[in-house]
């Protein structure tokens, strides 16, 4: 697309109420069986419709057909036991119930490219679609087969290069990968976390992004950037080596963050994805708040490579809030679109 500052969310959107319980992760369905399956494309109709209304111009499908952004897409795989649970601590923050991985992990068949088609014929706007990276995915469950967290990430990296395959060829545009956990464990992402990473995007023609935030608006990450103190550095540990991998765009979290804005210059030449919307927040930013943030990335990152976005998901945020977000973001970037003369 030839348009100046593209807009774009980072995944989810709020689902709506008679899908599943608003405002909360890993909400259950409220449909079953076909009337689950026709609830869904209705959802994504509907998050289609929100989104260009709110003048978003890549569109994701607000990850209305799966209930959590990475187990969603780990109950496809076989090798991993749902019923067998164990305890961990997720991303070094909080303990959560996972899955055990109890044999090889395979894709026995796609897990989204129905969707994808679906969402792709109701629109001519490029799409993104967003699937869990390896990193993250492995950081979400007990592995009790390969007992090596880089062995386990590896394979992951070669089913999730199926789907993304699978996916382009159904129409997608750009394909994101999600890991925050790189955020967390930076020996392993200049290890083998990049490696895999490019594992999983091989071959791909479309573009593809990795959003790197600092998690959800819930109490267990509020609670871990209390901690970080006033200056989030996290990004210069790993995008150094970010910024010469094969990735395309790198999907950021900027609003009402600590992040230092001169170290998106290590990314120099990447497209950035410069999330402009805070997601831990009930408060909906001024078109003017939004502009100003796309105005100090611009020193370090040309306008021709700048997408603005939100800093993460907003699942658990009201419809109404999100909405008042998404036109908050779009009316933003046109401010500053129409200072550059785009």
């Amino acid at each position: 697309m030839n348009t100046l500052l593209p807009t774009a969310t980072a995944g989810s959107l709020p689902k709506p109420s008679w899908l599943a319980q608003p405002e909360k992760l890993w909400s259950p369905w409220k449909l079953e069986g076909d009337e689950l399956i026709e609830g869904k494309q209705d959802a994504l109709t509907l998050a289609l419709a929100e989104q260009l209304q709110a003048g978003i111009d890549i569109i994701s499908d607000g990850e209305q057909t799966r209930q959590h952004f990475v187990t969603t897409f780990i109950e496809h795989l076989s090798g991993v036991d749902f019923e067998k649970r164990k305890t961990v601590k997720i991303r070094d923050r909080y303990d959560a119930s996972v899955p055990s991985v109890v044999d090889a992990v395979a894709r026995p068949k796609p897990v989204f490219v129905e969707d994808a088609k679906y969402l792709r014929k109701q629109t001519k706007n490029p799409i993104k679609w967003a699937l869990p990276g390896p990193m993250t995915m492995i950081d979400t469950l007990y592995d009790g087969h390969y007992q090596s967290r880089e062995k386990l990430a590896w394979e992951f990296a070669k089913i999730l290069n199926q789907e993304a395959k699978e996916l382009e060829a159904a129409g997608v545009d750009i394909i994101q990968f999600d890991e925050p956990a790189f955020n967390v464990f930076f020996d392993e992402v200049n290890d083998w976390g990049i490696a895999t990473l490019e594992r999983a995007i091989e071959g791909l023609k479309c573009q593809t992004a990795v959003h790197i935030c600092y998690g959800y608006g819930i109490q267990a990450n509020i609670d871990w950037k209390k901690s970080l103190g006033s200056r989030w550095s996290q990004y210069e540990k790993i995008f150094p080596k970010i910024q010469t991998s094969n990735i395309d765009l790198v999907s950021l979290e900027c609003q009402n963050s600590h992040v230092p804005m001169d170290l998106i210059e290590l990314i120099r030449g990447k497209k950035v994805m410069v999330g402009a919307i805070d997601v831990a927040s009930n408060k909906v930013e001024t078109p003017e708040e939004v502009a100003d943030t796309l105005r100090k990335v611009l020193q370090f990152v040309d306008a021709d490579k700048l997408l603005p976005c939100t800093n993460c998901g907003m699942a658990p945020l009201s419809r109404n809030v999100a909405r008042g977000k998404l036109q908050a973001l779009s009316a933003g970037a046109a401010i500053v679109r129409a200072e550059l003369g785009g």
